[in-house]
């Protein structure tokens, strides 16, 4: 059970509040709050940030795959508070729709939130909810919780229960979307995590692996780090798209971190990235787009430029069979080659095996001005890879020191584009995070991992 100032913190009262400020919410479930507060019971408080649906297809569709969803949570009684705000079709790194509008990010409103799960990191920033859930196929869980300075895990596919939500291109399983939790606390995500596979997921779910919640590999990683026994891998450019100075700066820190804590740094030199982004891009457009403008059709209303940026004026040709089955080959042969890449590090550290996790940006820039989300390989790769990887918050973009870099030459016109975003003035005091990756089906260890660097970088903070 969450603490009771917890609970008081996100009443229906100041998540409207805060929904007024900044318009992060679809629906406050203003009586049922307020019901379950009166009665006291115990229960876990959450937004219902899961994207549950997003052609605005009916609230029949979306109540039903929020029950459907909480047959895995039958004797944990999650209590949902809210619908956070999310895009239409899911695909944007921003949130915006046309119900709601635009929603910024409650830090610096000339900024966004983030997406897709946007209004949910959006909410929870404001302290409107101290837990909830996104999902996530290119980055929708951990851009919105990087944006809005929380924790974000994503989970491998598998490991927790999708069962019953609505999604866009249902049926696409090469690369499949994840729910995972977003939070102030590395703690809560643990808390939510370990509690929510206490129920059996599997039961319930034909797609979730059989794997409870592994304290032994929680406490092995614990030892392992008592002992300063840690290697990680450095990621600082992707090799297409070089990072804003702030995010730079959160990567060093990360780094010199890392370094005073007495564990290995190593610089990592993966396949290319751009290899495992195209990969993920012809699987998203595969249909042609087919089902997203089948759903926005119903409505009529317009496509918003952040998914046209990928989508297009309207449909394409969709893959055949054989094209799909190329793109399955290409991920699998992408995945073993990284895989080995990373085994390949043992003969690099000084642990005796290979690195532990690997730090790396989780995307160019800090939050950005609406309509300038335009790269998505630093997430994306991880969906391509389906590794497990958890948001730390680091610092906030300082103009002082976060200065233009005259000197910077870029790599290619879409790294010049983004270069030329970036505004100290305007970004100023923004969050930037970095991305803890570890492999597939690691969540117990990415958890420590996270929190043993978050609570470093917490540590550094106070005592400057």
């Amino acid at each position: 059970m969450l603490p009771s100032k917890m609970l008081r913190s996100s009443t229906s009262t100041t998540r409207s509040t805060r929904h007024q400020l900044d318009p992060c919410m679809d629906c406050p479930l203003v009586s049922r709050t307020n019901s379950m507060l009166r009665e006291w019971k115990p229960l876990w408080v959450m937004s219902a940030g899961l994207a549950l649906s997003w052609a605005r297809k009916g609230l029949v569709k979306r109540r039903y795959s929020r029950a459907r969803w909480s047959k895995s949570c039958v004797r944990w009684e999650p209590f949902f508070t809210a619908r956070p705000q999310f895009p239409h079709t899911l695909m944007a790194g921003e949130t915006v729709n046309s119900i709601i509008g635009y929603t910024t990010n409650p830090k610096n409103r000339n900024l966004t939130c983030g997406g897709s799960s946007g209004g949910e990191g959006a909410l929870i920033s404001l302290r409107g909810s101290p837990v909830g859930f996104g999902t996530d196929i290119g980055g929708s869980i951990r851009v919105p919780a990087a944006f809005n300075g929380l924790y974000g895990l994503r989970p491998s596919s598998g490991r927790l229960p999708y069962e019953g939500m609505a999604n866009s291109m249902d049926g696409q399983n090469s690369v499949l979307s994840v729910v995972g939790p977003l939070s102030h606390s590395l703690r809560s995500l643990r808390l939510v995590v370990k509690s929510l596979l206490s129920q059996q997921p599997w039961l319930h779910d034909p797609l979730v692996h059989e794997i409870p919640w592994r304290d032994d590999q929680e406490k092995q990683m614990l030892d392992i780090i008592d002992n300063r026994e840690l290697a990680f891998g450095i990621m600082k450019h992707d090799g297409v798209i070089q990072p804003h100075p702030p995010v730079q700066r959160a990567m060093e820190m990360a780094a010199k971190t890392l370094k005073k804590l007495g564990h290995d740094v190593i610089e990592w030199k993966p396949p290319s990235h751009q290899r495992g982004t195209d990969i993920l891009m012809k699987v998203l457009v595969g249909d042609g787009g087919a089902d997203i403008y089948g759903a926005i059709g119903i409505s009529g209303e317009p496509l918003a430029a952040q998914v046209a940026r990928f989508y297009g004026t309207g449909p394409t040709e969709q893959a055949n069979a054989s094209k799909i089955a190329a793109v399955n080959v290409a991920k699998r042969e992408y995945q073993k080659e990284y895989m080995e890449y990373w085994n390949s590090t043992v003969n690099l550290t000084g642990t005796g095996r290979p690195v532990d996790a690997l730090i790396m940006p989780i995307a160019p820039s800090a939050a950005v001005r609406p309509n300038k989300f335009k790269y998505l390989g630093y997430s994306g790769i991880m969906n391509t890879l389906d590794y497990t990887s958890c948001i730390v918050p680091v610092t906030n973009v300082d103009k002082r020191l976060d200065v233009v870099d005259k000197t910077f030459k870029p790599f290619n016109e879409q790294d010049k584009e983004i270069a030329a975003d970036y505004d100290p003035e305007i970004c100023d005091g923004a969050h930037v995070a970095v991305q803890l990756v570890g492999r597939r089906l690691q969540e117990e260890k990415v958890l420590v991992l996270a929190e043993h660097l978050g609570d470093a970088l917490k540590a550094i903070e106070s005592d400057e």
